[in-house]
């Protein structure tokens, strides 16, 4: 009773504008008055600042910093011209490029939103003038940009860790296969699809025009291999490879291609602080929430409850995959996990799931929640870059969610397909 009233409550503050962290924090506020009275309030406070504080969160503002800087210091740009060059030559090879460059973008910025605007405002024009329609453009940036999530380093991957207390190196290492297969298959529908609407073949293969950009681009490319080879090798945590992802783009930026000045910067300063607040808002409302729901024994309950109906793992993932699907369309993915997380690892728990591949089946539905309206907050931006419809560039984007869907059931089902990597480097 107590979920279902939690649940209508935030639903109906939600669905009236209120913003997602104020209507968490609101709840919670109000279950624990009702249930504990006044004084709870203390427990609320210590919820909401120990929630935030917590050591791998650290990482959050310092990936979404590195983000902005690449964005604003040429990196992205000199990334997008070597893929070009690199498979730009097929037919839909623009389209391969955006994919091609939000992979490797995703191994620096751990965030879809960050990845949108970085290859989003480059691209998309350049697609639109090539013969691509608006929500075709639209459609391959915003589903690619998900791959950011899914391969590491990834940001909801270390709210997962920090939350489930379960090791964010290993969640990293069992993103890799996912994402990178994902990424492949979404180049196999963009080539289909080019065929279909006889899209434009780019200029062609040019060996030193490989090499020109090649060179352009080598420290760019040298970050993930700096940022993922300290992390994977034990030298740096991911906390302290996100500071390390900051360094590079600062030294890369500002030293090397020369395009960080003072003012892009500030730009990149303001934008990290802004987007950082509104992720650790909505991390702290959640812990107080959790903290909540967790003192109810919701959790518990919750668990006690679907054991019951069975104790069959691939039953369970069915309905927990439902239900993550279903809230991944109406909240974002910070407040997704830090809302089901808490409440559902009882459950995982009981039935034996492993939490890393727990971990890896959560982030891909959150990559396709974050495909499919209202909340949608990727293909939102992607849409609004391409000036696109975002209902009309929902149903362009039918075979990526599609690609999308099948990793997952992928994933869910062939445990190895994530587990494989971290079983062979333990």
């Amino acid at each position: 009773m107590i979920l279902l009233l939690t649940t209508i409550a935030l639903i109906t503050l939600i669905m009236i504008n209120v913003p997602i962290a104020v209507s968490i924090g609101l709840v919670a506020m109000g279950g624990f008055i009702m249930t504990s009275g006044l004084p709870a309030l203390n427990d609320m406070a210590i919820a909401l600042f120990t929630g935030a504080t917590k050591f791998p969160l650290i990482a959050i503002p310092l990936f979404i910093l590195a983000g902005n800087l690449m964005n604003t210091s040429g990196i992205s740009v000199r990334l997008i011209n070597f893929v070009s060059a690199l498979i730009g030559f097929v037919r839909g090879g623009l389209g391969m490029v955006n994919i091609g460059v939000s992979m490797v973008f995703a191994e620096i910025s751990g965030s879809a939103v960050a990845d949108v605007a970085a290859t989003g405002t480059v691209l998309i024009p350049e697609m639109k003038k090539r013969g691509y329609s608006r929500t075709l453009a639209a459609a391959i940036t915003s589903s690619s940009a998900s791959l950011a999530i899914i391969i590491p380093p990834s940001i909801p991957m270390i709210l997962y860790g920090a939350i489930a207390e379960t090791s964010v190196l290993k969640l990293f290492v069992a993103g890799v296969v996912p994402g990178v297969l994902g990424g492949f298959l979404l180049m196999l529908v963009t080539y289909f699809l080019a065929v279909r609407y006889d899209l434009p073949r780019g200029e062609g293969f040019d060996l030193c025009h490989v090499w020109t950009s090649f060179k352009e681009a080598i420290w760019a490319l040298l970050m993930p291999v700096i940022i993922l080879g300290g992390i994977f090798s034990g030298l740096v945590t991911a906390t302290e490879g996100a500071g390390l992802a900051v360094v590079a783009a600062l030294i890369i930026g500002i030293f090397i291609y020369r395009d960080l000045d003072l003012s892009h910067l500030r730009k990149a300063m303001l934008e990290g602080v802004s987007q950082t607040g509104a992720v650790m808002l909505l991390v702290a409302s959640s812990a107080a929430l959790g903290l909540f729901l967790t003192q109810a024994q919701v959790p518990q309950q919750l668990a006690a409850q679907i054991t019951e109906m069975t104790s069959n793992p691939y039953l369970v993932l069915a309905l927990l995959n439902l239900l993550l699907l279903v809230l991944g369309m109406f909240l974002h993915g910070a407040a997704a996990i830090i809302l089901v997380v808490p409440i559902v690892l009882p459950l995982v728990e009981a039935v034996g799931i492993d939490l890393i591949h727990f971990g890896i089946i959560v982030t891909l539905n959150l990559a396709i929640g974050q495909q499919t309206p209202p909340v949608a907050s990727v293909l939102i931006t992607s849409c609004s870059i391409a000036k696109a419809g975002i209902w009309e560039t929902s149903r362009t984007n039918l075979p990526y969610i599609g690609v999308l869907a099948f990793i997952l059931l992928l994933v869910t089902y062939v445990p190895v397909v994530s587990l494989g990597l971290v079983e062979y480097f333990q």
